[in-house]
């Protein structure tokens, strides 16, 4: 009797278990990605799914790059671009929880040339306030410089200082990739110089099992099973060459696949353990998951969310009931999701090979949902139907500028008038040369960019970066004295929300 009773009881709890994963994972995630790929014109995805201490999910769809057979798997390298932001904060956390720093100290005390507009501010900066976006810059700001440059990461750091801030110290949140840039390199200060990238591989990639994890961009683009980056130009879905971001490397430089991410998700969702050791202590994680400023709660679509936040590396929220923790991450071709939710005990990754797709966000969504029993809402077709509207007005205004492109109009000085230097005060130079009838801009930090300038229209020309990532951007240029007297350089959004006037040197 007592055996029967036994035997029900673990069936009922083996029963219980395979109910806690849904059927959106276990009979129509396959379904779903392959009408994803074909909807999105999305080369690849792969996904990690973690619940109750296992992986029950880790799979690639699609390909590695568009028209090539290798197909995406689960140790398929990507970008995870700001994913990367939580290694470093909890490798912060780590080292104030070994009694070797404190987060609340001033970034001074170990970057003896760190400086930031408000020399106030300077001063009172903690190396808290790096890693939750509190500093008072515009989100995105600066990255215009930053982002594939050639600007070491202590000439990024030092660059902090000429930047005019939007907000208050500690106002407002701003997201800021110089400044886990920096906080990055507290950590060769404080272990006696171990850098950034070999603290973070030392700790958690090898601990971990994370062989296929690198933070610099020769690996990746040298890895037979990477994906390629994708972006849509002319109205295709094209591949493009690697980002360097190797100089904002704390920020953003990770290389991983979804086998190594689900063991860090499951390192999280054990309480810092992995296979019974202790790789984070269990008080650094919470550390990381308190909420240090509030961001603005704008989100129609999900109205039982009550608060969002930034916590250290990572973005906080409720949704139905639970806290969820999570990051988004994207590089040039590349966009992603890690998320938590401890008391569920589920985690997931998802990565991208293309910029162009809101996959990445509606499927975090669509896993969320299907785990907390939600009713069924296809998030693919809701963001893919705001996303083509966007798109559409996108693709209207460059067609608009290419056809006053091709109406040759007469610009109000000569096109040779443009020729020469300029200067920004935050970048530095860029040359613009006139070459049979056609404007070449380069650019001092930019080496293997650069631009072919067009006269648009009235005061404006039409710039188009060699890297896709920077877009094409309508720029306008000022007349004084009937002399060319400046440009105002910017990119797409999805880099830098910002303007920079270059004035022309005498």
């Amino acid at each position: 009797m007592k055996r029967s009773v036994f035997l029900f009881l673990l069936l009922f709890s083996a029963s219980l278990a395979a109910q806690k994963i849904p059927a959106f994972v276990t009979d129509s995630l396959d379904g779903y990605m392959e009408r994803a790929l074909k909807q999105w014109n999305l080369p690849g995805v792969a996904i990690a799914v973690v619940k109750d201490g296992k992986v029950i999910l880790a799979k690639g769809y699609g390909v590695r790059e568009i028209g090539q057979p290798g197909k995406v798997d689960e140790n398929s390298l990507f970008m995870i671009a700001s994913c990367t932001k939580a290694f470093t904060a909890t490798a912060l956390a780590m080292l104030e929880s070994e009694k070797k720093m404190a987060l609340d100290q001033p970034v001074s005390q170990w970057l003896g040339d760190f400086r930031l507009y408000d020399s106030l501010a300077g001063k009172q900066c903690a190396v808290r306030d790096l890693l939750c976006h509190r500093l008072g810059f515009g989100t995105f700001q600066g990255d215009f410089i930053h982002w594939d440059s050639d600007l070491s990461r202590k000439e990024i750091i030092r660059q902090m200082a000429k930047y005019e801030p939007k907000y208050g110290f500690r106002a407002h949140f701003g997201y800021c990739n110089a400044a886990f840039t920096a906080a990055g390199q507290i950590i060769p200060e404080v272990t006696s110089g171990i850098p950034w990238d070999d603290f973070v591989r030392t700790r958690f990639f090898e601990p971990l099992g994370m062989s296929r994890t690198t933070t610099q961009h020769k690996y990746i683009i040298s890895d037979a099973n990477a994906c390629r980056p994708h972006t849509r130009i002319d109205g295709k879905e094209q591949v493009f060459a690697y980002d360097n971001v190797d100089n904002l490397g704390p920020a953003a430089s990770i290389n991983s696949c979804v086998n190594d991410l689900s063991k860090w998700v499951l390192m999280q969702l054990d309480s810092g353990r992995f296979n019974g050791k202790k790789i984070v202590p269990f008080d650094v994680l919470q550390e990381t998951r308190a909420p240090q400023i509030m961001m603005e709660n704008n989100a129609p679509l999900f109205p039982s969310t009550h608060f969002n936040a930034y916590g250290l590396g990572w973005f906080l929220r409720d949704y139905s009931g639970r806290k969820i923790i999570w990051h988004d991450g994207g590089a040039g071709g590349f966009l992603s999701n890690i998320t938590i939710v401890p008391e569920e005990r589920l985690g997931f990754v998802i990565l991208t090979n293309s910029d162009n797709n809101a996959i990445f966000e509606a499927l975090h969504h669509q896993l969320l949902d299907a785990f907390f029993g939600n009713p069924y809402r296809n998030y693919s077709n809701i963001y893919q139907k705001w996303q083509s509207a966007q798109v559409k007005n996108q693709d209207a205004d460059l067609k608009k500028s290419k056809e006053l492109v091709a109406k040759k109009k007469t610009p109000p000085v000569p096109l040779k008038a443009f020729a020469g230097t300029y200067s920004n005060l935050l970048y530095g130079t860029i040359s613009i040369e006139e070459k049979n009838g056609v404007l070449v801009m380069s650019m001092q930090h930019h080496p293997k960019i650069g631009a072919i300038l067009e006269y648009r229209d009235g005061n404006t020309l039409l710039c188009t970066y060699k890297n896709p990532v920077f877009g094409i951007r309508v720029t306008p240029f000022e007349i004084a004295d009937k002399k060319l007297r400046s440009v105002t350089l910017s990119a797409n959004e999805f880099l830098d929300y910002g303007t920079y006037e270059f004035v022309k040197q005498e």
